[in-house]
């Protein structure tokens, strides 16, 4: 087998690799990188390869305990793409000159754990960086900037190792790759959202709800389908109106449903439903996480509060989505359902046809 190969002939790939590496013109190679950090590289790809047959759950957190490893020793993301490719071209070329008994399937799974070791390695390093970043203090704004600029380097990291050519656009650095424009998308509405309540600069409208929760139903539903979920949307009649600033109540209404997205359980179920008396209209976003981590249910909606236990970013959304509903005069609150998952309502007050907007 593949491993065994790589096992077999470690101490050569080693040296071949160390030899690639040190010609880098950029990034540079430094010692520890040299030393410690191609072996490194080279086991990971071994244990990814023998996890090949196990469940995926024990191969990401192979690599995602090899990201935080890597973080440590100070590696950076370029390191990681360009270390593994050289890893990846070192084991192709001894295997072509020793004529190795290695099946064309082989190789097919050596790319895939390539790709998704890449993938997983990029996603717990830029993790671990906006952790770093929330836990020394960072404020808001520098928060977002930071979580921005390691969006941006995922993104345009994965773009690099899928132009090369050494991992397929169906595998693991695409779908990182799709993942850091979508999270692009959220930090500029979610920064614009708040940029337009501190300033103030809010412009209420008439909004129709039936159209408007139809805008939304189009991006989330491609959403929900890119993270292997479902989504049911509810009807709303013509007539059912609120006066509220379009792009804050979609900033948050989208926030609530990433936030139901990121913690429903895989293939899993997330509704969007609105009702309405004559006085309000409530939306309302459920979702299946299993239920809310002990605690105020009101500390969610503080900045960088997280209590899940997917930790990605940096618990700005909620916070975000709150202020915006405030300012169109609403509410938001949070129901729990043990075992199964919460409720989060947008409750606005209705606007009647002889009511003029603000």
């Amino acid at each position: 087998m593949l491993h065994e190969f790589i096992s077999a002939n470690r101490a050569a790939i080693i040296a071949r690799t160390r030899a690639r590496v040190a010609q880098r013109s950029a990034p540079r190679a430094t010692e520890d990188e040299l030393a410690t950090g191609i072996p490194m590289f080279l086991d990971q790809l071994v244990e990814t390869l023998r996890l090949s047959g196990a469940s995926t759950d024990a191969m990401a957190a192979s690599a995602t305990k090899h990201g935080r490893d890597l973080l440590a020793r100070g590696f950076t993301v370029a390191q990681v793409v360009h270390d593994y490719g050289g890893v990846c071209q070192s084991v192709t070329e001894l295997a072509d000159e020793t004529q190795a008994p290695i099946t064309a399937a082989e190789f097919n799974t050596f790319n895939r754990c390539l790709d998704d070791a890449i993938a997983q390695a990029v996603t717990e390093y830029t993790w671990q960086r906006e952790q770093t970043i929330t836990s020394e203090g960072a404020e808001r704004w520098g928060a977002l900037a930071h979580e921005l600029r390691n969006a941006i380097g995922a993104a345009m990291l994965s773009f690099q190792t899928l132009r090369s050519g050494r991992v397929g656009v169906g595998g693991s650095t695409a779908a990182l790759l799709d993942r850091s424009l979508r999270r692009l998308s959220t930090l500029v509405e979610s920064s614009i959202a708040h940029v337009r309540i501190e300033s103030g600069r809010r412009s209420s409208e008439r909004v129709s709800v039936r159209e408007f929760v139809e805008d939304v139903e189009v991006g989330a539903s491609m959403e929900a389908n890119a993270q292997n979920l479902t989504l049911s949307v509810g009807s709303v009649e013509l007539g059912v109106d609120v006066a509220v600033d379009r792009q804050l109540l979609a900033a948050a209404l989208a926030n609530l449903l990433q936030n139901a997205f990121k913690f429903t359980r895989a293939r899993g179920h997330v509704s969007l439903k609105t009702s309405w008396t004559e006085n309000r209209v409530l939306i309302e976003v459920q979702d299946e996480c299993g239920g809310l981590p002990p605690g105020d249910t009101a500390a969610l909606f503080l900045p960088f509060e997280q209590r899940g236990p997917n930790r990605r970013g940096i618990g700005l959304g909620l916070g975000i989505s709150r202020k915006s509903v405030e300012a169109d005069g609403g509410q938001i609150r949070v129901k729990d359902i043990p075992g199964v998952g919460c409720v989060f309502t947008i409750d606005l007050p209705r606007l009647r046809s002889a009511m003029p907007v603000a």
